[in-house]
């Protein structure tokens, strides 16, 4: 690493091969086929498949993080993309709570609002690793401005000003501020140096100077009915190289949402259109079939991350991993079980129970002829 692929993208960070064994590892790879032995006893075909994903994220157009204090003592955060259920309001009121030291609980963010933000864009895997880095980077510049106006405050100077944990002090002494003092003394000519703006609000464009590249193993072993077409998943297991983590439980319900929406378009997921007239037919969800709870098993999701290098943050970004995974592993498993019985080597999506038992009569069929 970094590694350059014939169409020109450079892999900056990766463990791929130690990633995918560490996946096989811990779904018992080697011990698959007692398994399929013991299936077969019970009348059922088992089959087990892998899907690996490299997806090319945290491009595009620059987002801007514009961060206000406001006079009740809270930070504001406006930016142009909009969450749609990830938690980008969470993740980014993380990001600069660490950065400043306020309370999560006191950050507000605005998001999507174009009469706030001009500009920004969802999608692609994209808000964290360059909205977030914005978020970091306007951050970084509060702190810096910070330093100035509590060294003023305090008459020490500057390269004496020391900061953590949302606290500047006066090295060797017990002179302190917390941000919230600096943000009101900011309001102070007097503490403000030539050319400076009254306020510690700052805004910071990022741009994103290289993809990200998020990948990952999934592993999905099943069961399938002959007699009925019908399937059960057994066992998933997921190992994901997202870079550095802000939020584990918001990347695990992104993970795991992501998969179940990969199930749905591997075997449930069927739009229908009626001849002649192509009027949609499956035009309702009592007609399109979602996945519910009891369609998915329990998931093994774990991460073996390695950090990014082309943000400040060390984020690869998890947007579309579950379900660009999950389509390939489940489609593999199915064809892994029915390929002894018929042969196959392919089957299409939507892989519903009708498509599977039509392929074994088929195969019943070739046999008998």
């Amino acid at each position: 690493m970094p590694y350059t692929t014939p169409l020109g993208n450079v892999y900056d960070t990766g463990e791929f091969q130690t990633l995918m064994e560490e996946a096989m590892q811990r779904a018992d790879w080697t011990g698959f086929e007692a398994r399929r032995a013991e299936a077969a006893k019970r009348g059922k075909l088992r089959g087990i498949g892998m899907g690996y994903y490299i997806e090319k994220c945290g491009g595009g157009n620059p987002e801007t993080a514009d961060v206000r204090f406001t006079d009740e003592g809270r930070v504001e955060i406006r930016i142009g993309t909009q969450s749609n259920g990830q938690g980008h309001e969470t993740a980014y009121a993380q990001i600069l709570s660490d950065t400043i030291g306020i309370d999560g609980d006191r950050i507000k963010v605005i998001q999507g609002d174009t009469d706030e933000v001009p500009k920004g864009m969802t999608g692609g895997s994209r808000s964290v690793p360059v909205g977030g880095a914005a978020v970091l980077l306007a951050g970084r510049q509060i702190v810096e401005k910070a330093k100035k106006i509590a060294a003023n405050a305090m008459e020490a100077a500057a390269a004496d000003i020391e900061f953590h944990d949302g606290t500047f002090t006066v090295a060797g002494t017990d002179k302190r501020m917390t941000i919230e003092d600096v943000a009101k003394a900011s309001k102070d000519p007097a503490n403000l140096e030539d050319g400076m703006k009254p306020g510690l609000d700052e805004r910071h464009e990022r741009k994103p100077e290289a993809a990200t590249y998020p990948n990952g193993c999934h592993v999905c072993e099943l069961d399938i009915d002959p007699d009925t077409g019908e399937l059960t998943i057994e066992r998933y297991t997921i190992v994901d190289d997202f870079g550095e983590t802000i939020n584990p439980a918001l990347l695990a319900g992104q993970v795991h949402g992501g998969i179940v929406q990969g199930f749905g378009q591997a075997i449930q997921e069927h739009t229908v259109y009626e001849e002649g007239s192509g009027q949609l037919v499956t035009g309702s969800f009592m007609d399109y079939t979602l996945p519910r709870a009891t369609d998915v098993p329990m998931f093994d999701f774990n991460v073996h991350n390695v950090r990014c290098t082309t943000n400040p943050l060390g984020i690869k970004g998890s947007g579309e991993a579950g379900a660009i995974g999950a389509p390939p592993a489940l489609i593999s498993a199915i064809v892994d079980a029915l390929r002894g019985t018929t042969g196959l080597n392919h089957i299409d999506m939507p892989a519903t129970p009708l498509v599977i038992w039509k392929t074994l009569q088929e195969a019943k069929a070739r046999k008998a002829a």
